[in-house]
């Protein structure tokens, strides 16, 4: 399939620096709802540690957002110390831009990381990145958001 993921981790802590190096990533973009943070706004457990393992190991990282929500994703950008960008439009391509210029690498060298299938997959393989699908850490509040997961599963369970 064009747009299977590279890899799929329960969550973003469980990705260790090594898996990058092995891969040949120097930069991770990052998705912030459902990722790095639950809905509802609270902090996955663990990620504070996760970024300042991932900075000190000499990865490059950035945010990209696809929320309206500029606040929220400005307060997390800035409690991990990461530049960031909102309303990114994945799966288009503008967010993902954006981040590629902050890190200032080749798309091969980049990770695009984040929860849904649609947006950040599919963002990132437009890009020719290295796509890693997380689970979502907190369950859906929407009813359309709760009908792009079912797509979703369906679509994923064709790729496996």
């Amino acid at each position: 399939m064009k747009y299977k993921p590279d890899a799929i981790f329960n969550k973003i802590t469980d990705i260790k620096p090594e898996f990058f190096k092995q891969n040949n990533i120097k930069g991770i973009i990052l998705d912030v709802d459902n990722t790095l943070i639950t809905l509802d706004g609270e902090k996955l457990i663990g990620i504070d540690d996760w970024v300042e393992k991932i900075k000190s190991s000499g990865l490059k990282i950035y945010i990209a957002s696809n929320t309206l929500k500029h606040k929220r994703v400005r307060n997390i950008a800035n409690e991990l110390k990461i530049d960031y960008t909102f309303w990114s439009l994945k799966p288009l391509k503008r967010g993902l831009i954006q981040g590629k210029k902050y890190l200032k690498l080749p798309s091969n060298e980049i990770a695009e990381i984040g929860d849904q299938y649609f947006t950040d997959v599919i963002g990132a393989k437009r890009m020719k990145m290295f796509s890693i699908l997380t689970k979502p850490i907190s369950p859906e509040k929407t009813s359309f958001g709760r009908l792009k997961r079912k797509l979703e599963k369906k679509v994923l369970s064709k790729i496996k």
